[in-house]
């Protein structure tokens, strides 16, 4: 999974981000270009267009949706096995998806805002005797960006 989140797990309001931090744009662009992306309708709507160099594969209850650019299934286990060739599929949102990923995923990239913001959207709690920090990278407030934040790896134990 990879997500950014504040420091009480927001995610997001009115389905799109509540901040705007470009090297943590730019890190999920290199982490996550040449494999499948699993996601939501909603989160999947909230982009311009397809990411560049990526398999989206949204997840939906809708059993007729259909858009140019996305692998339309109705279940997780559905988006794990059309990811299955790839060798670390991303889950990259919303709270519902990160739920239902939880129990299944073996590794987080998370991105820990350090602020608190006003959101209607949650990454799950982490439950830390079920997954470990491995890395943590610091990144200071600066002119591009509004907030600091922390680069945080976990594995689960």
């Amino acid at each position: 999974m990879i997500a950014a989140a504040g420091q009480n797990n927001e995610l997001g309001k009115d389905n799109d981000l509540v901040w705007h931090l470009p090297d943590d744009f730019r890190r999920f662009k290199q982490l996550t270009t040449g494999h499948c992306i699993i996601m939501g309708r909603k989160t999947f709507e909230s982009f311009p267009k397809p990411l560049p160099n990526r398999t989206h594969i949204v997840i939906t209850r809708n059993k007729t949706y259909k858009k140019e650019g996305a692998v339309v299934v109705h279940s997780l286990d559905a988006a794990l096995l059309k990811a299955s060739n790839d060798a670390q599929p991303f889950v990259i949102g919303g709270g519902e998806i990160y739920k239902m990923a939880m129990d299944v995923a073996d590794k987080i990239e998370l991105t820990r805002v350090h602020g608190s913001f006003d959101a209607d959207t949650y990454f799950p709690d982490i439950n830390k005797d079920q997954w470990e920090l491995i890395a943590e990278t610091p990144h200071s407030k600066d002119e591009r960006h509004t907030y600091s934040f922390t680069y945080e790896t976990w594995v689960r134990k």
